[in-house]
């Protein structure tokens, strides 16, 4: 760069950059994979738009490929592809009371629930009702209505309680109106589950499925525009099955949470 840009000799150059000129002269070797595995990490880019290099080191891992990450890295900058931003943490503030108890050891033993929101392509109302195991990180339900009532959110509840045979320990929700609301109490009276009510105005009270909800918001419903109610039922269950099965997550290990789920249970038991 010295030389092209200041018309300085090879000498020169090295010696203000103490650099021995023997650098200068090393053709650099190029793998014979290199193309193949720069196609492949576009093409991963291309499918995950938001995803960074560990995961799709991660991604070729499971593919076959026998790659060091840090070759990924260099590769993937070199690509120019995108390295997602890491969110900033927030902090709880002082005086909040400790929820460390209710941190759950197993599957189903809290759930998380939480309401998000989007719009179809003609510009009406599109709300969502999401549940996250937060041990399994498992998106449980994501059911997309133009407007969910109390008594949706239960009827939510009881076939996800049916389809996996038990309802949870704990089910951890804000203070909104389907929450609190006489329909939802008495479910959970009658299923035995305990609420955990996280206080108004704190939603980091609430960790695992803000998080679902920021991965959700930035790999679905910021990329997909729904022409209609059924087309975002379609997809937003698709991608739920896909999230579930294919995703790696970071906290597991980088695996999918159906296959963290299943190694604990073989290693767990019953």
């Amino acid at each position: 760069m010295l030389s092209d840009r200041l018309g300085l000799s090879e000498r020169r150059a090295c010696r203000y950059v103490a650099q021995h000129r023997s650098t200068q002269r090393r053709e650099p070797i190029v793998a014979a994979d290199d193309q193949a595995l720069r196609d492949a990490l576009r093409q991963i880019a291309g499918e995950r738009p938001r995803w960074g290099y560990r995961r799709a080191h991660h991604e070729l891992c499971q593919r076959g490929w026998q790659v060091n990450r840090k070759r990924i890295q260099r590769l993937w900058r070199e690509e120019g592809l995108r390295v997602p931003a890491r969110a900033r943490k927030r902090r709880v503030p002082a005086g909040q009371p400790d929820r460390s108890q209710l941190r759950a050891s197993g599957p189903d033993e809290v759930w998380a629930i939480d309401f998000q929101h989007d719009t179809t392509a003609d510009g009406r109302a599109l709300r969502l009702v999401n549940v996250v195991d937060e041990f399994t990180r498992e998106a449980l339900v994501m059911h997309a209505e133009r407007s969910i009532s109390a008594d949706q959110t239960v009827a939510q509840l009881e076939a996800l309680v049916a389809r996996r045979g038990r309802a949870p320990r704990f089910l951890r929700c804000d203070n909104g109106p389907e929450l609190t609301s006489h329909a939802l109490r008495d479910w959970c009276r009658f299923s035995g589950t305990q609420t955990a009510f996280i206080q108004p105005g704190a939603p980091w009270q609430n960790p695992f499925v803000e998080s679902f909800h920021a991965r959700a918001r930035d790999e679905l419903l910021n990329t997909e525009q729904f022409a209609c109610l059924a087309e975002a039922r379609v997809v937003i269950t698709d991608w739920r099955e896909d999230y579930n099965t294919r995703r790696p997550h970071s906290a597991l290990g980088m695996r999918t949470p159906t296959a963290f789920t299943a190694d604990w249970t073989h290693a767990t038991p019953a």
